[in-house]
């Protein structure tokens, strides 16, 4: 009974109860955030001057290859890599060492990763907090919101259709197309359904085409019909770009955690003047301190 009280006593004294509680370093997760978010902004930047990109308010758009979205998607999964990966080194470099990990390889490397990891949750967090202010601020001044009747999410991505469909050579000078084009844009937006456009709609957008145009109806009829293919691919289109975007962010996302992760265990690593680990050992090369590598 005395050993064994002895034995919880020192446990208490010398092991749980004496040690010191493992505290995230905000400083080094901030500076880890900052440094990840500017080089995804240089890198971004970049992309977008030289013309990688999936989606522009410009209509060249439509001229976008599949190769051209699939590249701009590699592109953006590899900025994460480079940004998350300088990111998540600030954040582990920067880290003060705690003296009681010293001696445990693992649990030093764990808290080296899980401040590469937040400041990567942080940079995510603090983009998405941008792009959702950006996108608002947009929506707000945008001009298609001045009424509701004449609002339709059709307008920016079929406008150069519906210039197309309602197109005429002499038209009175205050006539105004907003309320047609918001309806037809509507009406056009179905195309890309299994149904396709209803016939009921098809024969009212032929009528409104011949009244506004002035058109006869056999040549008010071809327009409609080529118009609806016409949309149906730009929707198509539109639809592709979509998810490749969608994939390629959740892809960089996830990727970018992990070379965060990675990424902090190596600056860990460089500010304790150690190797890196057997998992990152083909790194090991850049090592400047030859007494911290391993003899052969």
């Amino acid at each position: 009974m005395t050993v064994e009280t002895l034995m919880r006593e020192e446990i208490m004294e010398g092991g749980l109860a004496g040690e010191p509680p493992r505290t995230i370093q905000w400083s080094s997760v901030f500076a880890g955030a900052l440094a990840a978010s500017a080089m995804s902004f240089i890198l971004i930047g970049f992309g977008v001057a030289v013309g990688l990109g999936v989606s522009s308010a410009s209509p060249s758009w439509r001229d976008a290859s599949a190769a051209l979205a699939l590249l701009s998607g590699l592109y953006l999964i590899i900025q994460a890599i480079v940004s998350f990966g300088f990111g998540g080194y600030v954040a582990g470099r920067t880290t003060r060492s705690e003296p009681t990990l010293a001696t445990i390889e693992d649990d030093g490397e764990r808290r080296d990763g899980l401040h590469g990891l937040t400041a990567w949750a942080l940079a995510v967090l603090a983009g998405a907090a941008l792009l959702a202010l950006l996108g608002a601020a947009a929506i707000d001044r945008s001009p298609m919101r001045s009424s509701a009747s004449n609002t339709s999410a059709a307008e920016p991505l079929l406008s150069y259709e519906l210039d197309k469909l309602f197109r005429a050579p002499r038209r009175a000078p205050n006539t105004d197309l907003r309320e047609a084009r918001a309806e037809a844009g509507r009406i056009l937006m179905t195309s890309s359904s299994h149904s396709g456009v209803a016939p009921d709609d098809r024969t009212y957008l032929v009528q409104q085409v011949a009244a506004v145009t002035g058109l006869a109806a056999p040549d008010a009829e071809k327009r409609v019909d080529a118009l609806i293919a016409d949309a149906k691919t730009a929707i198509n289109r539109a639809r592709r770009n979509s998810i490749i975007v969608a994939f390629s962010v959740a892809a960089a996302t996830l990727i970018g955690a992990a070379v965060a992760w990675a990424a902090a265990v190596a600056g860990g690593r460089h500010r304790d003047g150690e190797p890196l680990p057997n998992w990152m050992a083909s790194a090991n090369r850049f090592h400047r301190n030859p007494r911290a590598m391993p003899v052969p």
